[in-house]
């Protein structure tokens, strides 16, 4: 068999000759993998990602395989020398390179393995297209293809021409600078944005447009919007800042599909502001070019990563996730006063429950709790909802969130004809009735002792392990025990003093004249095999201590005797407590986390009966 007559051989050049269809132009071509490599993330962000090289016999090209196609590497589909078939792919060009990323692709298994076949060359570059100039095929000092070669430098001119005869005609175009005017650069799939791209276009749906935000500080005071941007290969969170704002706020339309043109900066992406899966964002700039564009289908719809309602016991609080459920229950809009602010907020409380048989309270603010008005029995699909450990487990949607009614997806229809099928009549449980049941906030997880917990390896693996313990609390850290943290409602993050009397919070851009004081625990728990260093956060350090960090920072100010003795007073206490056991990385070494998820009291008549079932159990052995 000659594996050459399955390649598709050729087709490289003809992607690239027609940048504004190629999938058209070549439809599934297949190739040989010649080259893999893994690009490592920044640390505790988005998976790794790879990039390819691949040849159509005739010429080769560096690809970006997108992350929802990693499962082909982890599968050990994809090696180095195997045939590959693209379904999904684009093409386009950054900094003066071309480059491919390929969306999905299947591996032909079944042709085998093979060393390169034939003697492919480097596509040619852009001004020498026609004539298809032979480029040598060689390796670089770092052991991959395609680096760049001396001369190969861009003409601009018909690279303007070219891109022009496939981009679409404008409605209109914006600029914030208030210059008007399609931008002629490639369009660029989102995933490979970085800050070392330049002359880049993107095209991509408004998910989400948050409100317009003022901030006022020592520095002045200003204005800002973000939004949530979406194509085939990821997302990305854009803001506006003050003239910005002004010019593009009213642009930008939700589930609208746009060309966004640099300059525009992509940054860093600060993780508090966002829950988007993108190492980066981008920052309008003052030429930045917005435009509406024709074709408002081919880009996807909100993208979703849901967890059932069951799940969210294993879930930790605060954690921004997505999730779909049927609408059982709507509240009627209530009304809170913040405590900190003193400023009214208007709030509804919507039940979900999903084919899991479990049920759990959403929250909804603002406008979308006033405006709310949605059919019972409707399957709403929610992007963006913070967990929270208040009643076991309950949900709210963040302001920058999303909601979608009766939404055409698979997971929806999947709800819609359980529900009509038989769930409505079905009985559902929830978090907080698990709660009262166990004293333990959620699952019944296997007791262990500290020995076990060892042994057993529990956390050393990728996946987080759960376990009950009863032990008693020897010694308490004392040296870090509490943290300044935000004042607003429904943040934790750490303030700092900017100046006497004025605490900042970066995640809220506000300041406060006092912090709140929260719990940050370590604790050395025995039991009658071992000692194990256990961590807590506010909630369950204030159940341990009996008082508020708050209360307790007030008490060591004015009395350091007094504040040392309630530390004795909480240590030499027996609980049974809940932990999750999960492997974490500190000062770039490994370790495995004991965090306590739930805290309570022993019940001794209760575990005496265990105990007793346990000794019967034994003794019916042994007569037997």
């Amino acid at each position: 068999m000659d594996p050459s007559q399955y390649l598709t051989q050729g087709s490289l050049s003809s992607i690239f000759q027609s940048p504004g269809a190629p999938e058209l132009s070549t439809p599934h071509p297949v190739m040989q993998c010649l080259q893999m490599k893994s690009l490592a993330p920044a640390p505790g962000t988005s998976p790794t990602r790879f990039r390819l090289v691949l040849s159509d016999m005739l010429n080769y090209i560096q690809c970006m395989l997108a992350t929802q196609a990693n499962y082909l590497v982890a599968e050990n589909k994809l090696q180095r020398g195997c045939i590959v078939r693209l379904k999904h792919f684009q093409s386009s060009a950054i900094r003066g390179k071309r480059i491919m990323i390929v969306l999905e692709m299947e591996v032909l298994e079944e042709l085998g393995i093979f060393d390169k076949l034939g003697e492919p060359r480097s596509l040619a570059p852009l001004e020498d297209e026609g004539s298809m100039v032979a480029q040598p095929t060689t390796i670089s000092s770092s052991g991959f293809y395609g680096n760049q070669i001396p001369g190969q430098n861009q003409n601009q001119q018909q690279q303007q021409q070219r891109q022009q005869q496939y981009q679409p005609q404008s409605m209109q175009a914006y600029s914030s600078g208030g210059q008007g005017g399609r931008g002629v650069h490639p369009i660029s799939p989102i995933e490979a944005l970085s800050p070392y791209s330049n002359k880049w276009t993107i095209k991509a749906r408004c998910t989400h447009k948050g409100e317009v935000k003022h901030w006022h500080n020592k520095n002045g005071e200003g204005k800002l919007f973000s939004l949530n941007l979406l194509d085939e290969t990821g997302e990305i969170r854009a803001t506006g800042f003050n003239e910005q704002c002004d010019n593009l706020y009213e642009v930008f339309h939700e589930n609208m599909v746009y060309y966004i043109s640099s300059p525009c900066k992509v940054n860093i992406a600060k993780k508090q502001f966002s829950n988007l899966n993108n190492d980066y964002e981008l920052t309008f700039e003052r030429d930045t070019l917005v435009e509406k564009a024709e074709d408002q289908e081919s880009v996807p719809q909100v993208r979703f990563n849901f967890t059932s309602i069951s799940d969210l016991q294993t879930v930790e609080a605060q954690t921004t996730i997505d999730t779909i459920g049927v609408l059982k229950e709507v509240g009627e809009v209530a009304q809170i006063t913040s405590k900190t602010t003193s400023k009214p907020y208007d709030k509804r409380d919507l039940t979900l429950v999903d084919h899991t048989g479990y049920s759990v309270r959403l929250t909804v603010w603002g406008s979308s709790a006033t405006n709310f008005d949605v059919p019972d029995e409707s399957v709403i699909a929610f992007k963006g909802v913070k967990v929270s450990d208040f009643g076991g487990r309950s949900l709210s949607l963040l302001s920058s969130g999303t909601m979608m009614v009766n939404p055409d997806i698979t997971e929806a229809h999947k709800l819609k004809g359980w529900y009509e099928g038989g769930g409505r009549t079905d009985t559902f449980s929830s978090h907080a009735s698990m709660g009262a049941a166990t004293g333990l906030g959620g699952k019944r997880d296997p007791p262990k002792t500290i020995s076990q917990v060892k042994e057993e390896n529990l956390g050393m693996t990728e996946e987080t392990d759960y376990f009950s313990l009863y032990g008693t609390i020897m010694y308490i850290k004392q040296e870090t025990t509490w943290y300044p943290s935000c004042m607003s409602e429904s943040c934790n993050k750490k303030v700092y003093e900017a100046d006497p009397g004025q605490w900042r919070c970066e995640r809220c851009d506000k300041s406060w004249p006092k912090p709140q004081y929260r719990y940050i625990l370590n604790l050395s728990v025995y039991d009658h095999t071992a000692q194990l260093w256990l961590s807590c956060f506010d909630d369950m350090g204030r159940i341990i201590m009996g008082v508020p960090a708050d209360e307790l920072v007030e008490i060591k100010a004015n009395d350091d005797h007094a504040a040392t003795e309630i530390f004795h007073q909480a240590s030499g206490k027996p609980w049974v407590f809940r932990c999750r056991a999960k492997m974490d990385t500190f000062q770039d070494q490994q370790r495995v986390r004991y965090q306590i998820m739930n805290v309570a009291p022993i019940n001794w008549v209760e575990l005496a009966a265990k105990h007793t079932e346990v000794i019967g159990t034994y003794d019916q052995a042994v007569a037997y």
